[in-house]
């Protein structure tokens, strides 16, 4: 079983026990990135975190004093002395995002990437925010990246689903049409 799967079943079970105890659930995806981001910058940490040499009260203690500096929630601090126990700290980052995921789609959020061949000004990006917002039926959260190779328009991604409305995309279907002519 591959790591984002288990990743994705624990960010399940944690994210429907928050919805069942009625949890600050940004709280929860908050105190996951916080420990995501200590666990990786400090490998020593994670390394001591797992090492088999550590007794388990020990460990447990480790993780709770982590947890502590944190200020996380009770229920991610039950889930980092599980994963510390399992020695699965390596799936925070994944679990923190696919706990984000199910986060988004609870708040009827998407996630649109967005590149456009120059930067956007506010008014613009503000425009494609609502278009986007009504094709979807959902609040939209914007990526917005720059690419000069698109000549001009945007690419719009949401998930799978794709608008592109790029010079670069319209003058290479043109370029097909003309050939298969």
């Amino acid at each position: 079983m591959s790591l984002r799967t288990v990743a994705n079943r624990y960010a399940k079970a944690l994210f429907d026990v928050g919805v069942e105890e009625k949890a600050d659930l940004v709280k929860f995806e908050q105190d996951l990135n916080s420990a995501a981001e200590v666990f990786e910058a400090n490998k020593d940490l994670r390394h001591v975190a797992i090492s088999a040499n550590l007794p388990e009260a020990n460990r447990k203690a480790l993780i709770e004093t982590v947890a502590d500096k944190l200020g996380a929630a009770p229920q991610i601090r039950k889930l980092l002395v599980m994963l510390a126990k399992g020695r699965s700290l390596n799936l925070l980052p994944d679990l923190a995002d696919a706990f984000r995921e199910r986060l988004l789609a609870h708040q009827n959020i998407v996630r649109a990437e967005v590149t456009s061949a120059a930067p956007l000004s506010p008014e613009k990006t503000k425009a494609l925010e609502d278009s986007l917002a009504q094709a979807t039926g959902k609040k939209v959260e914007l990526s917005v990246s720059v690419d000069p190779a698109l000549l001009g328009g945007v690419v719009a991604r949401i998930g799978s689903t794709v608008y592109d409305g790029s010079v670069k995309t319209q003058l290479q279907r043109m370029r097909q049409e003309l050939v298969e002519q």
